[in-house]
């Protein structure tokens, strides 16, 4: 098994050590986001409680982005033609030596995005891209243009309409290319800048599906392998590299999370595998296998070797990104079938400070697993049928 690079494990202590300085005399807030499978509503939950403090009638059952900052979050109704955006009401002020923790009441905003069929939302240099499925349209903002009374967004025409999706980087998109057949699979990745000029021929990605980024690389999926986007020296477009997955065996890459304060990536492989892609890596890939079929993973944005990943069988297992294995398992849930269609309520996670939170659809429940025992802390009832979820919060001083 390839052994990850010493500095991954330098990294990994001198953040915890970071870590564990910082949070003395800090206050924390988290706050749950729940999109609700029959109706059209997103919930606000306080951790600390499990109360309802504010809820949000939209037109349809959301698939749910946070920003990265975690001030704003995206529900995305694709089928309605537009995506609503919600503000968290938790903010962050950076100081240098400390942050400063800003807690308001969240609140749905005037501003939304809207066109025939928005999709992917991708954040990165401080952009905000939407991929417009309907028409193949880009449309770019930054997030406190949101927050603001003039919301005046920029729109691209780069392609044909396609189920796509574009990443910012710097001064220039990574955007999909569709097949001339609109019923074929995509058939790659190009460069553009963001006034629209091309900038760089197609790498071929064949059927490119979901995109994660890691410090400053974003990766893309392939039916093939995975592509890398690396940034450009000197203001030069971004450079594209393709990683061919053969050897793992059967399977690809249609979903990515990115490591923060390790670069790494963790992707599907199949229906029950998992693969660690370490960019910089003479072997990058690692395949995990998994004892059933993938019902959803997370990545733990403080312990950054942790990630989670439920299986069918309703287990929830803790893999050791250092490693590659898993460590620790519990059962979390009931089990859901990853037979029936996609779209069928099956529970989703977000991690939480010190918990994983894990919607429960049958039960009309959300599970808080404890991070550092891998065991059930609590569980409280959500009104409706829970489940997709975004986390935001975190630690901060309050004057």
């Amino acid at each position: 098994m390839h052994r990850p690079p010493l500095s991954l494990f330098t990294a990994l202590a001198v953040a915890a050590l970071c870590a564990s300085t910082a949070a003395a005399d800090q206050d924390s807030v988290y706050r749950l986001f729940i999109g609700d499978h029959a109706d059209g509503m997103v919930r606000a939950i306080d951790l600390a409680d499990g109360s309802e403090i504010a809820s949000f009638a939209i037109d349809q059952t959301p698939a749910l982005t946070r920003s990265t900052s975690g001030r704003t979050i995206f529900a995305v109704q694709g089928d309605a033609g537009k995506i609503a955006v919600i503000d968290t009401g938790i903010a962050f002020e950076d100081h240098g030596d400390h942050r400063d923790l800003i807690v308001s009441d969240a609140r749905l905003l005037n501003n939304e995005i809207t066109g025939t069929r928005p999709a992917h939302v991708v954040e990165g240099s401080g952009r905000i891209a939407v991929f417009d499925d309907g028409t193949g349209d880009v449309t770019l903002f930054g997030e406190s243009d949101l927050l603001g009374d003039n919301f005046a967004p920029t729109t691209l025409s780069p392609g044909a309409a396609h189920h796509g999706l574009a990443a910012p980087m710097g001064d220039y998109l990574v955007i999909s290319v569709p097949d001339a057949d609109p019923e074929q699979p995509r058939l790659g990745l190009r460069v553009i800048g963001i006034d629209g000029s091309d900038a760089g021929d197609i790498m071929p990605c064949p059927g490119v599906h979901g995109q994660a980024q890691s410090a400053r690389v974003f990766a893309f999926g392939c039916r093939d392998g995975v592509v890398l986007a690396t940034p450009g020296e000197g203001g030069n477009p971004p450079a594209l590299t393709h990683l061919p997955t053969g050897e793992l065996g059967e399977g690809h890459v249609s979903t990515l999370k990115g490591g923060t304060s390790l670069q790494f990536f963790l992707g599907n492989f199949g229906a029950d595998a998992m693969v660690i892609i370490e960019p910089d890596s003479d072997d990058p890939f690692r395949r995990v296998d998994l004892p059933t079929r993938r019902v959803d993973f997370v990545l733990d944005p403080v312990r950054a070797q942790n990630a989670y990943i439920l299986t069918e069988d309703g287990q929830l297992h803790l893999l050791n990104i250092l490693t590659g294995q898993i460590t620790q398992s519990l059962q979390a849930t009931g089990p859901y079938s990853m037979d029936g269609h996609w779209r069928d309520p099956r529970p989703r996670l977000a991690v939480a400070g010190d918990h994983i939170a894990i919607t429960d659809p049958a039960t009309g429940t959300i599970r808080l697993i404890a991070t550092d025992t891998m065991t059930e802390a609590r569980e409280f009832a959500v009104e409706g049928t829970p489940y997709t979820i975004v986390a935001v919060g975190g630690s901060g001083a309050v004057h």
